[in-house]
């Protein structure tokens, strides 16, 4: 999918315990004790970016994120000279100087060709210094397919294929199996944890899934149906109907399993 879209922080935030859990994870099996530089790519809106401050407060903390919406949010728990964001692509991102911690957290699966961008992150990160990223592993889940099955549809490529959605791009898998982010490491000579986990996130309310994935992996299709606010109605009343069938409501809650893919790597020192 392309990788420019418009980000709605209150939306994403609707599910913030859901979406931090996996941070919270991937941050405990850092093994870091006392760094200077942390940096954290595609930080959103800052809410697990303070986190980081909170486990290494010597550190200075910076995020990074493409988002202006996303950057002027995490603008509220900013501490000056101590944890700061800024707007910046991770595809050319280059630190002043090398890093202790380099985390990532949820952001490269945007990134078609980011296996490819992993190496040049890692030579970013000073010798004896940790690289930690997750990403989310549910491209085939219906959710996913649901929505590409529904946005290749003829009615819908006439408006999405002019803006960069065709067929190529809305099947195009965007990330790899844990075992290839430990071979892409691991020929690097860094040593390595990796792991998966499926939660089952029980959500409340009518529509849950669509709100989910709307604060994220949907985005770039409703950003292209903005303009058209006919089409997007209905675009997305035929969304949340086939959601509803995939993801029944029980009694309880409609559950959501949503796989993860963990990586945390320590460079030799």
């Amino acid at each position: 999918m392309v990788t420019k879209v418009s980000w709605d922080p209150s939306q994403y935030l609707k599910y913030a315990d859901e979406r931090g859990r996996p941070f919270v994870e991937l941050l405990d099996r850092i093994g870091a004790t006392d760094p200077r530089d942390v940096v954290d790519l595609g930080c959103g809106p800052g809410n697990l970016t303070e986190l980081l401050l909170r486990r290494w407060p010597d550190a200075t903390v910076v995020g990074i994120d493409s988002s202006t919406e996303m950057i002027e949010r995490a603008g509220s728990v900013a501490v000056p000279g101590r944890l700061d964001f800024r707007i910046g692509d991770l595809r050319d991102w280059q630190p002043d100087r090398p890093v202790d911690v380099l985390i990532s957290n949820a952001t490269l699966q945007w990134l078609p060709d980011h296996a490819a961008l992993i190496p040049r992150l890692a030579g970013t990160v000073r010798p004896g210094g940790w690289l930690a990223f997750q990403v989310p592993g549910n491209h085939h889940e219906p959710s996913h397919r649901i929505l590409r099955e529904l946005a290749g549809e003829p009615r819908w490529q006439a408006v999405l294929a002019p803006v960069g959605l065709g067929p190529d791009q809305l099947r195009r898998p965007p990330v790899l199996p844990a075992s290839g982010y430990l071979e892409l490491l691991g020929d690097l000579g860094w040593q390595l944890d990796a792991w998966e986990t499926t939660y089952l996130h029980v959500l409340p309310g009518p529509d849950p899934v669509y709100e989910w994935i709307s604060g994220t992996g949907a985005r770039p299709v409703l950003d292209a149906l903005r303009d058209a606010a006919a089409d997007r109605d209905e675009f997305v009343a035929e969304y949340q109907r086939r959601l509803r069938v995939a993801y029944p409501a029980r009694s309880y809650g409609t559950v959501l399993p949503f796989r993860r893919i963990f990586v945390v790597a320590r460079r030799p020192a």
